[in-house]
C-alpha cells in the first residue's frame, strides 16, 4: 500500500457522468445468475451516475473500491471477499464495486491496466491497494492500513448500511456516580470551585476513588493556569532556568497544551537541580501531573522512572 502520507491526485469526477457516450454491454445484474451476490449491508454497486457521489463519501469513511467483470471469475471472487471483510468491519469502510466494462469510465479515472484492480478512496484521493487475488489474510492487513490512515487522516465517520440493516449500538456509557455527574456538571459552568468541592467530597467517600483523584487534579491544573499569561510566562522561565516557579508554571502549561513529554523532561531536570524543600515540591508537582495525564499513560511511566533516577 504506498505511503498515506504523500499527496495523490484527486479524482476529476467532473468528466466522468457523462452517460450518452457509453456502450453498456448487457451484464447479468447483481443478484442474479452468473453476476455477484446483491449488495449488502457495507457493499455498494457503483456506475457513472453514482460515482461522484462514493467519492464525496470517502471525506466521512474509507471507501475501498474493486473493480471486476463478468468474464473474471478472479475478480468475482476478489469481490466476493472483499464483500465478507466489510460485513466483519460492520462499517469501518465501504466496498463499492465498479463493472469495469460497464463503466469505463471509472476504469480509466483509476488508470487500472486489468481487473481485479482495488483502490482505497480517502478524503477524495485514490490510493491504489493491489491488482490480481491476494488471500483473504492478505486483504485484511491492507484493510487495516486503509482504516488506519483515514483515522490520521480525521476520517473516522461509519458507513450507514446501505440495506437498511441497523448498525449496531455503540454502547451506552454508564452514567456517572451523583458526585461524579456533579463536577461534570460545574466542569461545564466553567465552576473549577464547585468541580473541586463535589471532588472532595467524593474522595473523602472513598479515598481510593481514583477517577477523583485524577479529576481533583484537573482541577488544580486549570486553577493555576486560569489567569496565567501564556507568553509573558515562557519567556520568564526561559530567562531564569533556576526560577523554580517559573519552570512549574511553564510544566502546567505544557500539559494543558498536549506537550506532555516536555513538561515531564522540564521538572525532572529541576529536580536533578534543587535539593531540599525546593526539590520536594517538584516531586509533588510531577506526582500531580502524573494524575492529570494518567498514571497507566506510557509517558508516565516513563517520566516516573526518570524521577526516581534524579532523586536517587
Amino acid at each position: 500500500m504506498p505511503d498515506p502520507s504523500q499527496p495523490a491526485p484527486r479524482l476529476d469526477v467532473r468528466g466522468a457522468v457523462d452517460l450518452s457516450s457509453l456502450a453498456r454491454p448487457a451484464t447479468p445484474p447483481p443478484g442474479s445468475p452468473g453476476g455477484l451476490p446483491a449488495p449488502g449491508s457495507f457493499v455498494v454497486d457503483v456506475d457513472e451516475a453514482s460515482f461522484a457521489d462514493v467519492v464525496q463519501s470517502s471525506t466521512q469513511y474509507p471507501v475501498v473500491v474493486v473493480l471486476w467483470a463478468t468474464w473474471s471469475e478472479v475478480s468475482q471472487r476478489v469481490a466476493k471477499d472483499l464483500a465478507a471483510l466489510a460485513a466483519a468491519d460492520a462499517g469501518s469502510w465501504l466496498l463499492a464495486r465498479v463493472d469495469a466494462e460497464a463503466n469505463p469510465q471509472i476504469a480509466q479515472a483509476f488508470q487500472a491496466p486489468s481487473v481485479p484492480a482495488v483502490i482505497a478512496v480517502l478524503g477524495g484521493r485514490p490510493l491504489p491497494l493491489f491488482q490480481g487475488a491476494p488471500s483473504p489474510e492478505q486483504m485484511r492487513d491492507v484493510l487495516d492500513q486503509v482504516v488506519q490512515a483515514a483515522a490520521q487522516s480525521g476520517i473516522t465517520g461509519k458507513v450507514p448500511p446501505s440495506s437498511g440493516e441497523p448498525v449496531p449500538a455503540e454502547p451506552e456509557e454508564p452514567p456517572l456516580p451523583p458526585l461524579h455527574q456533579e463536577a461534570y456538571d460545574a466542569f461545564e459552568r466553567d465552576d473549577l470551585p464547585g468541580a473541586r468541592s463535589a471532588y472532595e467530597r467524593a474522595l473523602k467517600e472513598n479515598p481510593r476513588d481514583t477517577m477523583a483523584r485524577a479529576g481533583l487534579a484537573q482541577v488544580g491544573l486549570l486553577e493555576r493556569t486560569h489567569d496565567v499569561d501564556p507568553r509573558a510566562a515562557r519567556v520568564a522561565a526561559a530567562d531564569d532556568p533556576h526560577d523554580v516557579a517559573a519552570q512549574l508554571v511553564v510544566a502546567d502549561l505544557d500539559v494543558l497544551g498536549g506537550q506532555v513529554e516536555d513538561a515531564f523532561a522540564r521538572l525532572v531536570d529541576v529536580v536533578r537541580a534543587t535539593k531540599a524543600e525546593v526539590r520536594e515540591q517538584v516531586r509533588l508537582r510531577l506526582v500531580d501531573l502524573f494524575e492529570v495525564v494518567g498514571t497507566d499513560d506510557p509517558r508516565v511511566v516513563a517520566a516516573r522512572r526518570a524521577l526516581t533516577n534524579a532523586l536517587y
